[in-house]
């Protein structure tokens, strides 16, 4: 592999490093750790190093995500020490990579998907309540478009504004002013941070639908590198590959990303993929919202016994995952922006585009 190194293990054997890119937060860092950890399980005799670094997304505090105007807010830096042979593999949160990858890269194991749904996190003075029954004009602090696109258009006694930051920052700003009544995180981030306790309501599809890939960790690799994919890929989870392939076809048809409100919902239930998908308008007056389900039993293929970064899927390689139903899964995906595109949706879209580039 080109940039491997090796070092000296305990009996003087020279054991093979690999070496772990990660954005530098706490949460980036749990994360990293805990996909190491399984790394290490599966291969005693390599020595891992982690590497962190800053990303524009860390940089930039004082924009909302949305007006940066960068799809790669949280991954470009990484994936430029990826592409200099700096580190071997990096951790991404699976939300933040493009449906479209750089060329050269690809996902080379999407682990278990931690709870995908979105959580409300109260100021103390609040605790007990819920959003609907926070005080009306109460603020609720997000970042997200699409967070506030849905519960806008759900809770329109409430008020949102913009909230920057890691996660530490912003419970944070919640604690220790008085300018939000509650704010939104993904639920995931907060179990992995042991804040549980925090959560005060996990909103459910009916108020919140999530973000393409929510929850799921994923580890990018360069292409070439067939030894790195093989070591990662056996810990590719069956059903969140498939559930976020689906998701993030249904996102690169529909030409969205973190300037537009795009949801989603996905289930897996008797080898049936359900996957529910909406569109909104900045303040959610209007949306489009379509669910569609496919099989997604096993074909008759005989599995490559090698992994071939060759057949990807909205970037990802995942050989030990039935072909015929990551085939299916993503012609879902294809397929239930097609149907919101027929409806409108494109128009939903542009002007909430055209709207956020104006603020």
């Amino acid at each position: 592999m080109s940039g491997d190194t090796s070092t000296q293990d305990g009996n003087g054997t020279a054991a093979r490093v690999i070496r772990i890119g990660t954005r530098k937060s706490q949460l980036a860092r749990i994360q990293t750790d805990s996909v190491a950890e399984k790394l290490k399980e599966l291969n005693p005799n390599v020595h891992l190093e982690i590497v962190g670094m800053s990303t524009i997304g860390d940089k930039i505090l004082d924009t909302a995500l949305s007006k940066i105007g960068e799809k790669s807010l949280f991954t470009k830096e990484l994936e430029n020490a990826l592409e200099r042979n700096e580190v071997d593999l990096v951790v991404h949160s699976l939300k933040d990579l493009p449906t479209t990858l750089p060329p050269g890269f690809t996902i080379g194991a999407v682990l278990k998907r931690e709870n995908p749904h979105d959580a409300v996190v109260l100021h103390p003075k609040h605790a007990g309540k819920t959003l609907e029954t926070l005080p009306d004009k109460s603020v609720v602090g997000t970042s997200s478009l699409r967070r506030a696109a849905q519960l806008k258009r759900r809770f329109p006694h409430l008020e949102f504004k913009d909230i920057r930051g890691n996660l530490n920052t912003r419970l944070k700003k919640l604690d220790e002013k008085d300018d939000y009544a509650a704010i939104i995180l993904a639920t995931a981030g907060l179990r992995r941070m042991g804040w549980e306790s925090r959560v005060s309501q996990i909103l459910g599809p009916e108020d919140c639908m999530y973000a393409v890939g929510q929850g799921a960790l994923a580890v990018e690799v360069r292409a070439r590198d067939r030894d790195i994919l093989e070591m990662v890929s056996v810990m590719h989870d069956h059903d969140t590959v498939l559930r976020c392939i689906a998701e993030r076809a249904f996102m690169r048809q529909l030409e969205g990303g973190c300037s537009v409100p795009v949801a989603v919902h996905t289930e897996i239930k008797d080898l049936q993929l359900y996957l529910t998908g909406a569109v909104y308008s900045l303040d959610g007056s209007d949306s489009l919202k379509e669910t569609m389900q496919t099989s997604i039993e096993p074909g008759n293929e005989v599995e490559d016994e090698e992994v071939d970064a060759s057949v990807q899927r909205v970037g990802v390689t995942a050989s030990n995952v039935s072909r015929a139903a990551q085939d299916a899964a993503e012609k879902l995906g294809v397929e239930l922006a097609k149907l919101l595109l027929s409806k409108g949706a494109r128009d939903i879209l542009t002007v909430a585009r055209q709207l956020n580039d104006a603020r």
